[in-house]
């Protein structure tokens, strides 16, 4: 995505700031936990689209081999 087009989306909801995770193709809130997904180059900016994003934390280690 566009760095102009970056500094000027927010968050639908809570109108905070974005971070762009380039790997999974998505703008990330980190306030409310969610993910929206980004397809074509167009950021999908709907409530209804976004995914949550698991705590890392609360998530159980992984098992030891």
């Amino acid at each position: 995505m566009d760095t102009r087009l970056m500094a000027l989306l927010v968050c639908p909801i809570c109108k905070g700031p974005l971070t762009h995770d380039h790997e999974a193709h998505e703008l990330h809130c980190a306030a409310d936990r969610l993910a929206f997904p980004i397809h074509d180059g167009i950021a999908v900016m709907l409530e209804a689209e976004a995914r949550a994003i698991e705590d890392p934390a609360s998530q159980p280690p992984p098992l030891a081999e």
